[in-house]
């Protein structure tokens, strides 16, 4: 596929922790191209290099050898990110929690209220949005964080485990709703995740061993 097709390219990028003899290789030299309308589940255990190789496709780490390029994406405004712990801001209600990003980018404030009620709408958290942080479950505080995301409308969603501390029907809906969201937009989604019902949601599937990213006739 060429370079200039993908939202995000991966080109034989490594990430390594430490020096010398305590040095961990989290991702060896992985290969991978996200382009706008792809649903990606790179799946694998715990300490498999997931959430390492996510974290090269945000820009989050720089590649200790190989690339990691954006062709397709206009800045680091195109990307949104899910966490598996909801990093909600105490001080902030859930309303104010979702518009956060919007504010930082200078979105109009009419704009900013239509963006934050359809985005708690989406994950059926509408009826908290006066609520702090405090206030609400640890289940309902990640899909807030995931509404947060969706009322940026990124090109690009990256999930880290989104459902990995939810009960099920949780997990379920907050997944419907980064895949409403991603069809509504045209996004990329990738998701990383443990979970086989959460991977055979999305179109493809790539796994994750000791660092190493299979190709995809080689994952399960």
């Amino acid at each position: 596929m060429p370079a200039t097709d993908a939202l995000v390219l991966c080109e034989n990028a490594a990430l390594t922790f430490g020096r010398g003899t305590t040095a961990v290789v989290a991702v060896h030299g992985a290969d991978l191209s996200v382009r706008a309308g792809d649903r990606l589940a790179i799946v694998g255990p715990s300490g498999s290099g997931k959430s390492s190789l996510l974290h090269l496709l945000a820009g989050l780490e720089r590649p200790t050898s190989g690339a990691v390029s954006w062709p397709g994406l206009g800045g680091s405004a195109d990307i949104g990110l899910v966490f598996q712990a909801d990093s909600l801001v105490p001080a902030l209600d859930v309303a104010e929690n979702t518009a956060l990003p919007l504010v930082l980018a200078g979105r109009p404030e009419a704009r900013r209220r239509l963006s934050v009620t359809e985005a708690l709408g989406l994950v059926g958290a509408a009826d908290l949005a006066d609520r702090l942080p405090e206030e609400i479950s640890g289940g309902q505080a990640q899909r807030v964080a995931v509404a947060r995301v969706l009322a940026q409308e990124p090109r690009l969603i990256l999930a880290d485990e989104p459902t990995g501390r939810l009960d099920h029907a949780t997990g379920a809906r907050v997944l419907d709703a980064l895949l409403v969201a991603a069809d509504r937009t045209g996004a990329a989604l990738v998701v990383t995740t443990h979970d086989p019902a959460v991977a055979a949601r999305l179109t493809v599937r790539r796994a994750m061993r000791d660092g190493r990213l299979l190709a995809p006739e080689d994952t399960p």
